[in-house]
């Protein structure tokens, strides 16, 4: 589908941003504030709301992120993360009623991997995965030039494994951080800059950890490429070579001479990856 004026929504835990996009630039963007404790019917309104901002006759189309398990066919969201009151909510057929455009929900990691494949550095490989950390970990899978959804649009939930004394998501994510060196990530990352011993080795054991959840990852799906995103990605230079130490035991070596570990440069990838759902 070619579509000349699309619009990207990215719902957060604590903003909704939505930008209006026209081949692969972004026109025009709004930012509404949601609170963890909002009711559902307050969270629509400010959804609207940042839509509203964007919105032109021109558009052609709507695409919607969320942090949550969603069916892309009806359009129907479950249990988003940080927005306790939105259990079940037919959130395709409200925006289509309200907009008469059509409109592609799916999780917000997929959007993530659909986004880099359409505008970023995705389109070269055939079959990737593009991976967020910031406060947790969330995977979108590329097979075959095409997204692979699963049931529920939950493939590639690795965050959600056994690992260690949690799940893989409390070693990868910005609490890994806090429950460990008792700072946030952003704090962590400032001191590095200024090359604080502590923070240093706050970012090697994260590399660590996560050169382990790749392992994971290419034993499940051998990707060609592993595309980087989401806030912590910020401070790769700081992880990356205890990342690939941890990659130094994995069985097959042949398989990591041929991986890419890519960042990604895509700017306000969140939206461009909700509008991509409409290409």
């Amino acid at each position: 589908m070619k579509l000349s004026s699309i619009i990207g929504v990215d719902i957060g835990g604590t903003n909704i941003k939505a930008g209006r996009v026209s081949r692969g630039s972004i026109l025009q963007k709004s930012l509404i504030p949601v609170k963890r404790k909002d009711p559902e019917q307050v969270v629509i309104e400010k959804l609207f709301n940042a839509i509203d901002k964007v919105f032109s006759s021109e558009v052609e189309a709507i695409g919607i992120g969320v942090p949550g398990v969603v069916s892309p066919i009806t359009g129907i969201v479950y249990d988003v993360q940080n927005i306790p009151s939105w259990v079940e909510i037919s959130l395709k057929r409200l925006v289509n009623e309200h907009y008469n455009v059509p409109v592609f929900i799916n999780n917000d990691a997929n959007c993530f991997a659909l986004g880099e494949k359409h505008f970023g550095n995705a389109k070269q490989f055939s079959n990737c995965v593009a991976i967020s950390i910031g406060t947790g970990l969330g995977m979108g899978v590329l097979i075959e030039d095409k997204l692979y959804n699963g049931v529920m649009c939950a493939a590639g939930e690795i965050g959600m494994l056994p690992y260690l004394n949690g799940i893989v998501e409390d070693y990868t994510g910005s609490f890994f951080f806090e429950t460990h060196f008792g700072q946030s990530a952003k704090t962590i990352f400032e001191k590095a800059i200024k090359n604080d011993s502590q923070a240093l080795e706050a970012f090697k054991a994260y590399g660590y950890h996560l050169g382990e959840a790749f392992k994971i990852i290419l034993y499940m799906y051998a990707p060609e490429a592993i595309i980087l995103g989401g806030s912590i990605s910020k401070a790769f230079s700081f992880f990356e070579k205890s990342l690939n130490d941890s990659l130094g035991s994995f069985a097959y070596q042949k398989q990591i001479e041929h991986l890419k570990i890519i960042k990604s440069k895509m700017i306000d990838a969140p939206i461009l990856g909700a509008a991509a759902l409409c290409l």
